[in-house]
């Protein structure tokens, strides 16, 4: 048993998919539909799982989003507008859950996901060209303030497929290139993973040896998966996130119906 609590087969099972997780997470997100399924097949209590997964991705997200960072592949001060948003919209979103049940946000997004991917397929140039200066400095401010409230929102209601999400709502509304858009978005997920990885980390429900052996993983994913989309671009990008939709695609259905 690895640390008294999964077996070693299971435990290599649990790497190879965090690792592939941060891969898929790095260049369109939706890593989460990989890796927080992986840990919970390994027989963790679901809190456990939880912390663990949130603090394997966390750990690779910073990886992903300093390699965007250093490759000139993120805004600064649009992403830091909209990171700050972000983190009080998740924080907020915790009203919500309580109020509504959560098949609610499932059942609409099974709805609407296909024609996300259909989106995908027949724009071929979404997010080929970077056309950000054409908006002013406060309209920018303004956009990226309601976009990162936006994902915020999302990711504190629902959580899985936020950073593909973030990359359409990058490209579309604030006209990044996806190179960019990707890069910017992991500085978003990134904020608004923190709070939730301190907090489970102050709870004590995180075990540390698991995560950090699983983090390592991650790390690796996203170094991969950023590099890649760093180098190839919007085709590539583009690609990727149609594998992530339909990776959320699955899951919200199995989460639904089964």
């Amino acid at each position: 048993m690895f640390a008294g609590l999964i077996t070693y087969p299971r435990m290599i099972m649990l790497c190879a998919a965090v690792f592939f997780g941060g891969f898929i997470d790095s260049i369109a997100g939706g890593g989460g539909c990989i890796s927080l399924p992986a840990y919970l097949l390994t027989g963790l209590p679901p809190q456990t799982a939880f912390a663990c997964n949130k603090t394997s991705s966390f750990i690779g997200l910073s990886m992903s989003a300093f390699n965007y960072l250093r490759n000139g592949a993120v805004d600064v001060k649009t992403t830091a507008a909209a990171a700050a948003s972000g983190m009080a919209a998740a924080w907020g979103a915790s009203f919500i859950v309580l109020a509504l049940p959560a098949d609610v946000f499932q059942k609409l997004l099974i709805c609407v996901l296909p024609f996300v991917a259909v989106f995908l397929l027949i724009k071929r140039d979404f997010g080929g060209e970077d056309r950000h200066s054409t908006l002013s400095t406060a309209r920018a401010m303004l956009y990226a303030v309601l976009v990162g409230a936006g994902i915020g929102l999302y990711d504190g209601v629902i959580g899985p497929g936020a950073g593909t999400f973030a990359i359409m709502a990058f490209a579309t509304v604030l006209r990044f290139d996806l190179r960019r858009a990707s890069g910017s978005a992991k500085m978003l997920n990134w904020a608004t993973n923190f709070g939730s990885t301190i907090s489970f980390a102050v709870s004590g429900i995180t075990v540390w040896r698991i995560a950090l052996i699983a983090a390592a993983f991650s790390i690796a994913g996203h170094y991969l998966g950023s590099s890649l989309a760093i180098k190839k671009g919007a085709p590539f990008i583009r690609v990727m996130m149609g594998v992530a939709v339909f990776i959320l695609l699955a899951k919200l259905a199995a989460d639904v119906f089964f």
